[in-house]
């Protein structure tokens, strides 16, 4: 396996720490308000990782955190009135929302920054020991030059750094490049007991003391999006290994930015889609299969177009799955068909794509090759195909969908609503004249029966008869 490491800018094979086992940590979301499409690219890629990685048989240790104190949360909390906690507590929920509709897996820990508190002071602490932090009228800093290392992950230089500095209001600290551990807290403000008096965390420290609270002093990856590699993960890695005097992580991941329109997204332009406004409009696995359809580390516009392209593409990966489950059925194994010696091979392809640096969007590509195989045979085979070699057939294709986290529906459900615009008919009034139609054909009215049969064709739904009612689907 060959992930590209940030941190040295080249693919290299991925060995683990302990063998046969992973830790990896995401940098999670702060809980102030609603997850955006940025949000959904990061998490998405990640459960594919720990998805991907499990499948290859590691055990992961995958910790993914909150910041639940934070500039953010306490403007917005006093903006409605209401406690730090609360706002928190209501956006987590809210993230879980979200989150279960695109088919995350819950990480293995999820820790908070307020519950580890006692872990960030004793950090704080003993980089204070260690002469690279200092306290400013209970303002604890982390003394940037006294790091050497500093700009490895992101390559920009400390010199470079200062010269390019702003006047700093703040003429307490020694540089200023320094930046908080430890912050004193106004009145009115949320505070813990501290050495430096009553405050609360910094941002980088917290992820610092987490990882290595639940991953110990060096793990194996750790990831986020591209834009958090400077400051904060340079940070981290400042704090953590000037700590420690060992290595934070072995591998740094990075997933790139979603544009939308060609545009960066901005509340200023008007362009800021929340993950809830999105599922308004797009089916949830949709979003999924276009995220990952591209390759984690390049760029991706969103645009109503390139979710068209998804969204068809994943529906055909569902009409093959479905053609399979019309043909398979239980009983003796019956004999091989001619797909039986490919399904190893598509397991081959599939793991050498991801295994280049998860790239998910060669492994989506097998699945198409795939698909195209299955449905040749389903045509030239007929009815010659034997249930069970359709059932084997379509298991392995499940398998490997799975693994990117596709598939989590059945493909009569999917196919029912994973399309759909203004223009069309709601599922309700689609089932209400698919009712009225069974009771055409009950009474043996076929006229009626077959003028809702066309009116459906005519608004793009297709009518699928059988022993246990009809079912439909919408055209594309």
């Amino acid at each position: 396996m060959q992930i590209y490491n940030s941190l040295n800018r080249r693919k290299e094979e991925f060995e683990p720490l302990s063998p046969g086992k992973v830790g990896l940590y995401a940098c999670g979301v702060t809980v102030y308000d609603l997850c955006h499409i940025g949000h959904a690219r990061s998490l998405v890629v990640f459960d594919v990782i720990y998805r991907y990685l499990r499948y290859r048989g590691y055990e992961v240790t995958f910790v993914r955190n909150f910041t639940d104190i934070d500039d953010k949360i306490i403007n917005r909390s006093n903006e409605r009135g209401i406690s730090w906690k609360e706002l928190a507590d209501k956006y987590i929920d809210e993230f879980y929302v979200d989150m279960d509709r695109l088919g995350l897996l819950r990480p293995t820990v999820e820790p908070r920054a307020t519950d580890h508190i006692g872990e960030i002071i004793a950090l704080v602490r003993c980089l204070e020991e260690k002469g690279l932090a200092y306290e400013v009228d209970g303002d604890v800093y982390y003394r940037l030059q006294g790091f050497k290392g500093y700009g490895k992950l992101s390559g920009k230089n400390v010199d470079d750094l200062l010269s390019g500095a702003r006047v700093e209001v703040d003429d307490r600290k020694e540089s200023p490049l320094d930046f908080a551990l430890w912050k004193k807290s106004k009145p009115g403000e949320p505070s813990w007991p501290s050495p430096w008096g009553e405050g609360r965390p910094g941002w980088h420290i917290e992820c610092s003391a987490m990882s290595q609270k639940y991953l110990g002093e060096t793990f194996d990856i750790h990831g986020g999006g591209k834009d958090l590699i400077f400051p904060h993960h340079e940070n981290e890695i400042a704090q953590s290994e000037g700590a420690t005097g060992k290595p934070l992580a072995r591998f740094w991941v990075h997933n790139g930015f979603v544009n939308i329109d060609q545009e960066k997204m901005s509340k200023s332009l008007g362009n800021f889609l929340t993950i809830r406004e999105l599922l308004e409009e797009v089916h949830p696995e949709v979003l999924r299969f276009f995220v990952i359809s591209s390759h984690y580390r390049s760029p991706i516009d969103f645009s109503k177009e390139n979710v068209a392209v998804a969204a068809a593409g994943l529906e055909r990966l569902y009409q093959s799955l479905e053609r399979l489950d019309e043909k398979a059925a239980g009983g003796d194994p019956g004999p091989e068909s001619p797909l039986d010696e490919r399904l190893s091979i598509w397991r081959q392809e599939f793991i050498a794509a991801m295994d280049d640096d998860f790239n998910s969007a060669a492994a989506v590509a097998v699945l198409f090759e795939a698909s195209k195989e299955i449905n040749r045979w389903l045509d030239e085979a007929g009815d010659g195909v034997v249930a069970p070699a359709a059932a084997r057939v379509a298991a392995a294709f499940r398998e490997l969908g799975q693994v990117l986290g596709l598939f989590s529906e059945t493909p009569d459900a999917f196919l029912q609503r994973s399309s759909g615009d203004g223009d069309e008919l709601a599922a309700e009034e689609i089932e209400k004249l698919i009712s009225e139609r069974a009771a055409a054909r009950k009474a043996k009215n076929w006229a009626e029966a077959d003028r809702i049969r066309d009116l459906l064709d005519e608004q793009g739904v297709v009518l699928k008869d059988g022993p246990e009612g009809t079912r439909w689907q919408r055209k594309r």
